[in-house]
């Protein structure tokens, strides 16, 4: 899935991997449940955020790669009485 991503006033073009839609299941109220997850990894320079510190020892505080992982549960309504 591609889309924009904005951060700190920076718009970019990401491109999001998507697990494949997991079986819908019913709950206990009788809603179909069902859920997936997406994954990328950006470079947070890219949005001009560029803030580290580095320590003692050597090696940056903040790495400038960053992965994302949006979890999704989707909720269909109980079919309605008759």
């Amino acid at each position: 899935m591609t889309g924009d991503l904005t951060m700190k006033g920076v718009t970019k073009e990401v491109v999001l991997e998507v697990e494949a839609l997991r079986p819908a299941i019913k709950d206990q109220r009788g809603n179909a449940r069902t859920g997936t997850a997406a994954t990328t990894k950006l470079n947070r320079q890219d949005f001009g955020i560029s803030w580290s510190r580095t320590l003692d020892g050597g090696g940056l505080v903040v790495s400038d790669d960053v992965s994302v992982t949006i979890d999704v549960e989707l909720v269909g309504a109980a079919p309605a009485a008759k």
